[in-house]
């Protein structure tokens, strides 16, 4: 594989070269990744989808440092993941990554602002507050920021948690199936969330989902399958992406 450049470093927000990962060993070892290398551009929404099993989930999780590979390397920006020992990797992760899961993972007690602001707060930070303002104006929260969680929609709450991993200006933003506890109308509206976020927060996003009306609010899908990437897709419609997930499923 050809080392990238400079200047495709300086555009790539996360990637991975050669990544291998194995759970298990000997015959009940799993190879969840096959060798994938993959560039995610900055201020681009990325897909990544395929049959369950596929690797996806795994992929995220390794580029995002929530997991090891067994071999190969991630960087986010131009940083070596397995370079890190563990304090560096979680003030990484805090300073430079943000994670909306399905899990909302939002404290009770706090209310919509408190939870927004939490891991600056932790980190003994303040919000840039016109990035904030701008950030909650996006999100539609701006009247329920002093509601807590169990005074909120499941929608509210997600849109709380997308805000939160926006607040500290983050180099790229790891989604994992962030729509599948929504209902289809809430889901379209936290997507389209995402999508402005991209298009005028300039910020980077990845995403792993299995629906492919998800997938078309993305600039691009990456295809997985048994650990590798088998194609990929720019400008993608709910329709090509089905119709190519048919293909891989068969």
């Amino acid at each position: 594989m050809t080392a990238p450049t400079s200047a495709e470093k300086t555009r790539v927000a996360a990637r991975v070269e050669d990544a291998v990962k194995i759970y298990g060993e000997g015959d009940a070892s799993v190879r969840a990744l096959a060798g994938i290398s993959v560039g995610f551009d900055r201020g681009q929404f990325t897909a990544i989808m395929g049959p369950s099993g596929s690797g996806k989930s795994t992929l995220l999780h390794c580029i995002a440092g929530l997991d090891n590979l067994t071999s190969g390397s991630a960087y986010i920006g131009d940083t070596e993941l397995g370079s890190l020992n563990d304090k560096a990797l979680t003030l990484l992760r805090r300073d430079k990554v943000g994670f909306i899961f399905q899990a909302f993972n939002l404290i009770p007690t706090l209310n919509a602002e408190e939870n927004i602001v939490l891991p600056l707060s932790i980190a003994g930070d303040k919000p840039d507050q016109a990035w904030y303002d701008q950030v909650v104006s996006a999100v539609g929260l701006g009247d329920r920021l002093k509601h807590r969680p169990n005074e909120l929609s499941g929608g509210q709450q997600q849109r709380v948690a997308a805000a939160r991993a926006l607040v500290s200006k983050p180099e790229i933003v790891f989604a994992d199936e962030p729509s599948g506890n929504l209902d289809s109308q809430t889901g379209a509206e936290l997507l389209g969330f995402m999508r402005e976020a991209v298009d005028n927060l300039d910020q980077t996003i990845v995403m792993v989902t299995h629906n492919p009306l998800d997938a078309a609010y993305a600039d691009k899908v990456i295809f997985l399958a048994d650990g590798r990437i088998v194609d990929d897709m720019d400008d993608p419609t709910a329709n090509k992406v089905l119709d190519r997930l048919k293909t891989l499923e068969a």
